[in-house]
């Protein structure tokens, strides 16, 4: 059973790893210049993307990774992290 859950963990942190690979991807445009952008990043502080672009970027990474993320949920998304962990809880959902 221990190989089990060990391997459900570890598909959740590929998907994690996935899901956060394609959001530094689509933000990587609206890096600002001198800082990295992190699991921690905060997206409206330490990103130029405007509320309208990270709507956009959610609706394109819902269809990525087909789920829907509530707007009660995307409303309290802060961090790169979070908006990650919003996609893999919904898909673990399905």
């Amino acid at each position: 059973m221990q190989a089990t859950h060990h391997l459900v963990a570890d598909t959740g942190a590929a998907l994690q790893r996935s899901v956060i690979g394609e959001i530094f991807r689509l933000l990587a445009p609206y890096q600002v210049a001198g800082k990295a952008i992190t699991p921690q990043t905060v997206i409206s502080t330490g990103t130029t993307v405007d509320s309208l672009t990270i709507m956009d970027v959610i609706m394109e990474l819902e269809d990525r990774f087909d789920v829907t993320i509530p707007m009660n949920v995307s409303a309290g998304i802060d961090t790169i992290d979070q908006l990650a962990e919003a996609i893999v809880v919904q898909r673990a959902g399905r």
